[in-house]
């Protein structure tokens, strides 16, 4: 159904992406495209897609796919209709059905009668549009919807044109509890080609193969995420023993050397002794002097060569280690109090203009230590309530109690790093100890920040870098923050990156409260209670 032959692409820049990426897609393959963040997954899929075009190799699609992209503000000025590409069918049988039964309209229409109802039957099913009286599908444009509309309206797409090959990327980002679980269902049920780019773990585990995109390979992994976890975790075993054994080599090579120069410098001693007793001629001695250094010359270029070689050998394995292996994290929890009352909420409510956000007054207890999770569907006011806990917005009704403490929110985005700095003045921000500066730069290697990142500006940051560069901030503070507030912190990571959160996150000892679809996330960071709200 899809064969990608030695697929290369670069960029406008002339930097290379991918090249010669092999992949055979099979009919009902439900396959999962992962990979680092800027590894090309977006851009793979949107030249299968056709929107972009490979710069060598061969792509093959026997049928047309139906992409649901990842970004949709391309769109924000189209309507619903147009966005979906029925804008012109919907037209004609309108017409038709006022009167205007020309030729042209039932060839654009192509008797299909039903597409209108179609139509509403396939958005009603993503819950979208049911309930609003100014929802018209050649009316609305895409611009008014949030992000979590866009989405189901694509996928709604997919019910309306009966696609054989659909391809999604990153199809779970806006979507709340109840659009996932109809995804999940989705995937589970359909028997279209599905080819999927995602970091949500659990649509993931949907899927019957996994493929790992880098700079020069797909590599496929027969299996769900969970198989795909286990084989990579055999692999890195594998790596480690490796390694293991590569610095044993190390050892034993430079300790022969050593031996080897100790040994030639022994036999020369006694050589010299027993020449001087002798009483060898001066001519002979420098020749014999000449022979044992380049004798000893060579011996130590063999020796120097092994090592040379083994240490490269060993740089490489270590370069293959995850990025999470080389990471080393550092948390000084040594202020936070287990127990103590942070926030303190009594029958609480917030109203925007005269109706009140929530159905129910609000009554919970945030205490030091806590792992606790907002949950809501979008537009459930989980942000309203982020506000009321950190003290930017006071309720209508009911009172709020705020412990004095020390407080940190994270969003998505991680807008707390400022893009006007560079990396290393970012990091001078939160440095309220008056670190030195190679501690400072000393931190940010710890998080993968080297000597040739320090001068980027954060406008350049990807999510993960983002991330990456916000904990080290946490660690350079003086002290670990009471409570560190995270809404939706998976959205624009990979899975790696995900790991890398979860692991610091798991090291913190404070109060954390989370704002997440993602499951896995919640479950793997230790969520032990949940504040819902409901409007």
């Amino acid at each position: 159904m899809l064969i990608l032959q030695n697929i290369s692409y670069q960029h406008s820049n002339k930097d290379l992406l991918f090249e010669n990426l092999n992949l055979a897609v099979n009919q009902h393959d439900k396959l999962a495209l992962i990979g680092n963040n800027g590894a090309g997954k977006s851009t793979l899929l949107r030249m299968i897609a056709g929107e972009l075009q490979a710069m060598g190799g061969q792509l093959k699609a026997v049928v047309e796919p139906y992409y649901v992209p990842q970004v949709f503000g391309q769109y924000n000025h189209l309507s619903i209709a147009q966005a979906l590409r029925i804008d012109k069918k919907i037209t004609a049988l309108n017409e038709i059905l006022e009167g205007n039964a020309t030729e042209e309209n039932f060839n654009v229409l192509n008797d299909d009668w039903t597409i209108e109802e179609r139509c509403r039957e396939a958005l009603n099913h993503w819950d979208i549009g049911r309930d609003e009286k100014s929802f018209a599908l050649t009316k609305t444009t895409m611009g008014t919807l949030s992000g979590g509309q866009k989405t189901k309206v694509f996928l709604a797409g997919i019910a309306i044109h009966q696609p054989e090959l659909v391809l999604l990327d990153e199809p779970t980002n806006h979507l709340d509890t109840a659009g996932r679980e109809l995804l999940y269902r989705f995937v589970n049920e359909t028997s279209c080609t599905l080819v999927v780019v995602s970091h949500d773990r659990i649509l993931l585990n949907q899927l019957d193969t996994i493929c790992e995109l880098s700079r020069h390979e797909i590599k496929t992994y027969g299996g769900n995420y969970n198989f795909y976890v286990e084989q990579k975790k055999m692999e890195q075993n594998a790596l480690n023993q490796d390694i293991q054994n590569k610095e044993k080599a190390f050892r034993q090579a430079k300790e022969k050397a050593r031996e080897t120069q100790e040994r030639q410098q022994k036999i020369s001693e006694r050589g010299k002794k027993q020449q001087k007793k002798e009483g060898t001629g001066k001519a002979m001695m420098d020749k014999m002097k000449n022979d044992a250094e380049k004798t000893s010359s060579k011996l130590k270029s063999i020796h120097t060569e092994k090592i040379s070689g083994i240490s490269q050998e060993l740089q490489n394995l270590r370069a293959a280690l995850p990025d999470i292996d080389k990471m080393k994290f550092g948390f000084d929890n040594s202020a936070l109090h287990k127990g103590k009352i942070l926030v303190s909420a009594n029958a609480i409510n917030f109203a925007y203009r005269v109706e009140m956000l929530w159905r129910e007054n609000l009554n919970f207890q945030i205490t030091s230590g806590e792992r606790i999770a907002l949950k809501g569907a979008n537009g459930s006011g989980k942000t309203t309530l982020i506000k009321l806990i950190l003290g930017d917005l006071q309720p209508t009704v009911g009172n709020i109690y705020r412990a004095d403490n020390k407080s940190v929110y994270i969003d998505q985005d991680y807008s707390l790093i400022d893009n006007r700095l560079n990396i290393y003045e970012q990091a001078q921000i939160f440095n309220e100890q008056a670190l030195q500066e190679h501690e400072i730069k000393s931190r940010l290697k710890r998080f993968l920040f080297t000597k040739n990142d320090w001068d980027k500006p954060c406008s350049a940051l990807s999510g993960g870098e983002r991330m990456r560069l916000m904990l080290c901030c946490l660690t350079i503070g003086s002290q670990s923050p009471d409570l560190i507030i995270l809404d939706e912190p998976t959205n624009n990571l990979d899975i790696q990156n995900i790991e890398m959160l979860t692991a610091a996150i798991n090291e913190y000892e404070g109060t954390l409260v989370v704002v997440s679809h993602d499951e896995r996330f919640l479950e793997e960071v230790g969520i032990e209670r949940t504040i819902l709200t409901t409007i």
